[in-house]
């Protein structure tokens, strides 16, 4: 399953799927019916069939929680290694200005952790990794403070 803040189910989660389906595997044992066992647990009988299907080619272990569905595509140490090229600051890597992109990261993974991950891979790394998005730290180069100082002593105090 996928949700929307972009991971899968939680660790409680899991665990409460995986104890519904091995209370199926006892029912199975005992000779219950697909619609009985999907009343019983509160699940659809397709699931029930599903679960019967795997139960019975290859045993109880079918069933158990095979971990996370989706897991991080850069180990922990892999993302301190690119926290590390981040904290030099991308004018160190050869772009014109301060500002890290999802492009950018995506770039550097590539060439420092030889790896491929796709702008939104890199965006939920980045999110997994207590990372969000930057916003600007200085004012616009453009910004003229003598006009600005003038139009707030002048204009708005009639604007007001």
């Amino acid at each position: 399953m996928r949700y929307p803040q972009g991971g899968g189910l939680t660790s409680e989660r899991q665990a409460f799927r995986e104890s519904l389906r091995l209370d199926a595997v006892v029912l199975f044992g005992k000779g219950v019916s697909n619609a009985v066992i999907a009343k019983r647990l509160r699940v659809t009988e397709r699931s029930v069939q599903r679960w019967r299907k795997a139960w019975s080619e290859n045993g109880p272990d079918a069933l158990r929680s095979k971990g996370p569905m989706c897991r991080p595509k850069i180990s922990p140490s892999q993302f301190k290694a690119l926290e590390t090229e981040l904290d030099k600051g991308a004018v160190a890597h050869g772009w014109p200005d301060q500002t890290w992109t999802l492009a950018r990261i995506q770039s550097i993974i590539g060439r420092r952790l030889h790896k491929s991950l796709s702008i939104a891979a890199v965006y939920q790394t980045m999110r997994r990794g207590g990372w969000s998005r930057q916003a600007p730290a200085r004012r616009a180069l453009e910004r003229d403070e003598a006009a600005v100082a003038g139009w707030t002593r002048d204009v708005w105090p009639d604007v007001e």
